[in-house]
């Protein structure tokens, strides 16, 4: 059995914790830290999991030794980005784009040990964190119940985030014009959470699934999952936020900001991701617009471009742009079928982003 199969096997077990005893209530109240903040603080749970994990299966080993580099260490990072990471994002639980040893914090070449000083940004999550694995090495047998009552916690924290969305009653009352009005207040609303900013890719990411379907340029194209939007550019293997691949080859990438606008290091990063995976068009999209400073600086960098590498760079806002996609698609019932059920199943987006969602459905669009 390998550690995917024994997770799975746990988290069988962890709907249902009736019959856990051999775990005292400081522990238990750690967990419950851990699971306050599991939405903001994935690479703690994510490496947690894995160690607990590797703890079942190899109850001698001090998992607190993370890295082979220690004395009687073992590759923790390996095994999360194999094994739990991406059985974590299959079962629609918290996790990071890759693994929870990207994050700087928990990466140090240092055991987990109480005194450990890595930087892990809130104290409480920090405390509870290196309790909780010193309590598993003293009392080893309870790693099992400790995994369970952990993975309860992400179970509550998806469900909590479970909000149906409400269906259209009438697609014949769409147009662009409420769409459009729609989409910007869902946009533009300010969140108390993060997440928000997923919320356009998504938006962009339902129009492309009509236009790959409908226009001849994209004719044999691909669209590509989504990646997280979390992860960072030191750790993303992706041109851009969304990408469509024609016979294998990167045909267009999308690069889209909500709160940030066009300035001449965006530019500068994309041309970077250009000469990587060479795409035939590079679109960057704005909710703000470009940067008034920077304009003739970006105008030379993208003629630059066109000449020495034959890619072009699209910039344009992010609203103009999808009134302008909307009009080329057959059916706007679609897209709003496809961005709902996007919003309703994606982990990152939280549950006042979908509930917002519901209500601008009510307000604009029936």
């Amino acid at each position: 059995m390998n550690h995917t199969d024994k997770l799975l096997e746990i988290y069988k077990l962890s709907y249902s914790l009736n019959d856990i005893k051999n775990v005292n209530k400081e522990t238990i109240d750690f967990i419950k830290s851990i699971g306050e903040k599991i939405n903001t603080q994935k690479g703690v749970f994510t490496v947690l999991i894995t160690l607990i994990t590797h703890k079942i299966m190899n109850p001698e080993q001090d998992v607190r030794k993370h890295q082979t580099s220690m004395s009687g260490g073992f590759s923790g990072r390996s095994i999360d980005s194999v094994h739990i990471t991406p059985t974590l994002k299959k079962l629609g639980l918290p996790s990071m784009a890759e693994s929870g040893w990207l994050t700087r914090s928990l990466e140090q070449p240092y055991p987990y040990n109480l005194d450990y000083n890595g930087k892990i940004s809130n104290k409480v999550v920090k405390e509870a964190f290196l309790n909780i694995l010193d309590f598993i090495e003293k009392n080893p047998t309870s790693a099992t119940n400790l995994l369970r009552l952990l993975l309860a916690e992400a179970i509550a924290s998806k469900n909590d985030a479970i909000v149906a969305i409400v269906p259209l009653k009438d697609a014949e009352k769409l147009t662009i014009e409420n769409i459009t009005k729609a989409l910007d207040e869902h946009f533009r609303t300010k969140y108390s959470t993060h997440g928000g900013s997923k919320l356009p890719v998504l938006a962009f990411f339902a129009i492309y699934k009509s236009l790959i379907k409908e226009i001849g340029r994209y004719k044999d194209c691909t669209l590509a999952e989504m990646g997280s939007h979390t992860a960072s550019d030191r750790t993303s293997k992706s041109a851009g936020d969304i990408e469509i691949f024609k016979e294998k080859n990167l045909f267009e990438a999308i690069e889209i900001k909500l709160d940030k606008a066009i300035d001449v290091t965006i530019v500068r990063i994309a041309i970077e991701k250009i000469a990587r995976y060479n795409p035939d068009r590079y679109y960057i999209l704005s909710y703000i617009g470009i940067k008034e400073s920077d304009k003739s600086q970006i105008t030379e960098l993208i003629n630059k471009l066109k000449l020495e590498h034959g890619c072009q760079i699209i910039i344009n806002g992010l609203l103009p742009t999808i009134k302008y996609y909307l009009r080329l698609i057959t059916s706007l019932d679609d897209f709003i079928m496809n961005y709902s059920n996007l919003i309703e199943k994606d982990t990152e987006i939280k549950k006042i982003h979908k509930e917002k969602w519901n209500e601008l459905i009510e307000k604009h669009l029936k």
